[in-house]
Parts: structure tokens; sequence; C-alpha cells
């Protein structure tokens, strides 16, 4: 165990400031305790429900000393049940998730380039190939229609030829730049498996911080929550109303909690 963490896992200054808040809890007790008891003084009977509390009106003092003890009894719970392990190792993921989608994005934007390069160097040998074509159909048009001297026909012969000549180089072109653009989509097998990953790393994620408001959700809206949603995994939740098994299922319980 490294030198800066103590035995209970917690870190030196952790340590301090949950020790700092409860010796002034401890001097704020002994300090009342000291004072003489004030005279009773008979009140009215007080109403069953409490009037809301003035935010103006509270000592942040005791604010901050109450917050502090519900932090510190919140870690402890937190390191007794294992949520802050589980919850530290899925935000040490947060940084390996932006990597990851910086690799799709790399990936995404690599292969855009390539298609379009390809695409930019087939597109004039196909319209070099339409050009000449569509010329030379009309020529032999004339031809058809007895309008062409034998001069020109036997021109017409040698440029056909010469044409056809070189259509099997530009079509091989054409196919060198249509490979590019298959082989170019490879990076879908890639990052399809980077998404896959992340998208497991995110259900993790959301069970965790799901698990976590399930246990530690205020009673009053926590009565609100199925109790059954405690259960265990269900191998087959066909049929079933009480397990969380689908996107809109856990935004419900989040809104029923109040988020």
């Amino acid at each position: 165990m490294p030198d800066h963490i103590l035995e209970n896992g917690d870190s030196p200054e952790l340590e301090e400031l949950f020790n700092s808040i409860a010796h002034q809890v401890q001097d704020t007790t002994a300090a009342e305790q000291a004072q003489p008891a004030a005279p009773a003084v008979e009140s009215p009977a007080t109403p069953a429900a409490t009037a809301p509390i003035d935010p103006s009106q509270v000592d942040p003092v005791i604010m901050y000393e109450q917050i502090g003890q519900l932090t510190r009894k919140l870690h402890d719970a937190m390191q007794s049940m294992g949520y802050d392990k589980s919850l530290e190792s899925m935000v040490e993921l947060l940084p390996d998730a932006k990597d990851r989608l910086t690799y799709i994005a790399t990936l995404t934007e690599t292969a855009a380039e390539r298609v379009l390069n390809a695409t930019d160097i087939a597109k004039p040998i196909q319209d070099g190939l339409e050009t000449q074509a569509d010329a030379l159909a009309k020529r032999w048009n004339m031809v058809f229609a007895n309008q062409m001297s034998v001069g020109d026909f036997k021109q017409l012969a040698e440029e056909t030829r010469s044409f056809l000549t070189t259509v099997p180089e530009q079509t091989q072109a054409t196919s060198t730049q249509l490979l590019e653009i298959v082989m170019a989509q490879d990076f879908q097998d890639l990052t399809g498996q980077v998404i896959k990953k992340m998208m497991d790393m995110f259900k993790g994620i959301e069970h965790e911080l799901v698990s976590f408001l399930i246990a530690y959700s205020p009673t009053v809206k926590h009565v609100q929550v199925d109790t059954s949603l405690l259960n265990g995994p269900v191998v087959n939740p066909e049929g079933r109303t009480d397990v969380v098994t689908s996107q809109q299922q856990v935004d419900d319980l989040l809104e029923s909690l109040g988020f």
C-alpha cells in the first residue's frame, strides 16, 4: 500500500477533513452543555406540519457540520458496501472512453478522405469515357445514315479503334479507385468493436449509478420506487413489470427519484 493511503483506503487529506469536522462538532456540543439552561418557557402547541425553514436564518457553520457528518456516513457506507471502488473504476474508464471516441472520429475522417480522393480520381476517367463514346456514337450514326464520306469513315474507324484500345486501361484505373473505396470501409469493423466496448462500459456506469440511487435515495422519494427493483438479475424478464429492462424504465426510475 502506498505511503499516502491509510489502512482504511482514504487519503490523509480526506481523513484530516473528516476529523476536523468531528472536532468542531464536539467543541460546539461542549460549549452548548457549558451554558446555563434557559428557563423553560411554555410555548403553544406545535402544529403537525413544520413550517419551511428560511435559508437566510440557517447557521452556515451548523449546515457545514451536518453536511460533513452526512458525507462521512455516506463515505463509510460506500466503503463498506464497495460502491466507492465500483464507482471509482467506472470513473477511471471515462478518459478511456474519450480516447476511444477520438479514435473512432480519426478512423471515420480518414475513411471519408480516402473515399473522396478515390472519387475525385475515378470521376474524370468516367467522364472522359462518356464524352468520347458519345462523340463516336454520333459519328457512327452518320455512317448508317449515309452522311459520311469514305475518308471521314476511315478516320472514324481509326479513332474508334484507338478508343477501344484505351478503354481497358481506363476501366482498370476506375476499378482501382473503386477497390480503394471498398477498402476504406474497413474502419467500420474496427469502430464497431470500439463502440460495442463503449456501450458495455456505459451500461456498467448506468447500472452502478442506478444501484447507488436506489440504495441512497431519500425515504420519501424511495417509497415511489417498487421494492422489487432491488431484486437480483432476472434471467427471463419477459412478462415481468417489476424489473428494469429498458432505457425507458431507467428514465422512469430516475424521474421517480427526483432526477
